[in-house]
């Protein structure tokens, strides 16, 4: 097995690349905004529907929730985006 000699240069070098390569990761991270969580209260609030109606949506898989302790959680850009998709022109949320 041929050996190769490491100078301080070079490992000065590898040092130099590898924090570039760990900070152009962490910007990647930084870089995204924070997801904003709702509870059930303010996504029936916000969609005007009932208990019933969202848990419908949720056994419909049509809108996600998260469950932390006994309390669900949605992530209020999937909100905002499945009232998007189903808006009507006469207003009605869901068919």
């Amino acid at each position: 097995m041929p050996t190769s000699i490491i100078t301080t240069d070079d490992l000065r070098d590898f040092k130099i690349e590898l924090l570039e390569e760990i900070e152009e990761l962490l910007s990647k991270y930084q870089t995204r905004t924070p997801k904003i969580w709702l509870r059930s209260a303010d996504v029936k609030k916000k969609l005007k529907i009932s208990h019933s109606t969202l848990q419908n949506l949720r056994n419909k898989q049509i809108i996600t929730s998260h469950k932390i302790e006994g309390i669900l959680f949605y992530d209020a850009n999937e909100i905002d985006k499945v009232l998007m998709e189903n808006a009507h022109e006469n207003g009605e949320l869901f068919p």
